[in-house]
């Protein structure tokens, strides 16, 4: 059977990146049989990912990663996707995140540098926690119903976020709040072990089960102020190239139920 992947790799660089993600995708595969049953991400996929360095792959080699263009990312989350898509579209989050964060200087300097060192440097992994019960995706120009209310040199933030994938796997959580004082919509980098914020196992759906996407919930957390490291522009946004991630994620789980339909019909 002939890889698509085959026209692809043109040098020893594209050798090396191909084959972090076909160590992926083979122990995402090897874990389906328990993340979809039981709607969990699996520890044991997510240490490969790690062990691979694949978080830091689209951080530029000034922050310690691979200047993983666009292009060679859609490649990559195709692959991995084969193996189990949950697990695609999950950690596909993660690098679009971090390359957007990079390429659009959406934070301050030190506040994008603190986390990308994290990063390139533990493999930490984070992601947005925007969509909510009430509102649903931000996408739709919802002010989210979670607030932070500013309480001397602090933000104290409640609210619940839905859809938050790999919840309980996150190092960090980039939650969008309606800031009261500002009367704007902001985005505070909380560290996964603060006090009040807690992850509600409500995910039970019937496809991309391995996502684990489940509540995240916030109970009174207190930040500092300096913890609001973004806020919602006024412009109208431009479009996310690195979202390419979400149908990159679905060719390959075609690509395997290709593969499959062929391995039986032998």
């Amino acid at each position: 059977m002939v890889d698509l992947f085959d026209n692809w790799i043109k040098n020893d660089r594209h050798q090396r990146l191909f084959e972090k993600a076909e160590r992926i995708a083979k122990e995402a595969k090897a874990q389906v049989s328990k993340t979809d049953p039981e709607a969990v991400f699996s520890h044991r996929t997510l240490k490969v990912i790690k062990q691979e360095k694949y978080p830091s792959l689209t951080l530029s080699a000034a922050y310690g990663g691979e200047d993983l263009s666009l292009y060679e990312f859609l490649l990559l989350q195709e692959k991995i996707a084969e193996g189990d898509g949950s697990v695609a579209l999950s950690i596909g989050w993660h690098l679009g995140i971090m390359k957007e964060l990079m390429e659009d200087k959406l934070w301050r300097k030190d506040d994008f540098d603190r986390l990308a060192k994290e990063v390139a440097e533990e493999q930490k992994v984070v992601n947005r926690a925007a969509t909510e019960p009430a509102t649903g995706s931000p996408t739709r120009g919802g002010i989210p119903e979670t607030k932070a209310v500013r309480n001397g040199d602090r933000y104290i933030i409640t609210g619940r976020k839905t859809f938050t994938s790999m919840a309980d796997h996150l190092d960090y959580y980039i939650v969008s709040a309606y800031v009261e004082e500002l009367d704007e919509v902001g985005w505070f980098l909380i560290d996964r072990h603060h006090p009040g914020l807690t992850v509600d196992k409500t995910w039970d759906t019937l496809g991309m089960r391995g996502t684990e996407s489940d509540d995240l919930v916030l109970d009174g957390v207190e930040v500092n102020l300096n913890d609001l490291v973004e806020r919602k522009s006024k412009e109208k946004p431009a479009p996310k190239g690195w979202l390419l991630h979400i149908p990159a994620c679905y060719l390959g789980i075609a690509t395997a139920a290709r593969n499959d339909a062929i391995e039986f019909a032998q």
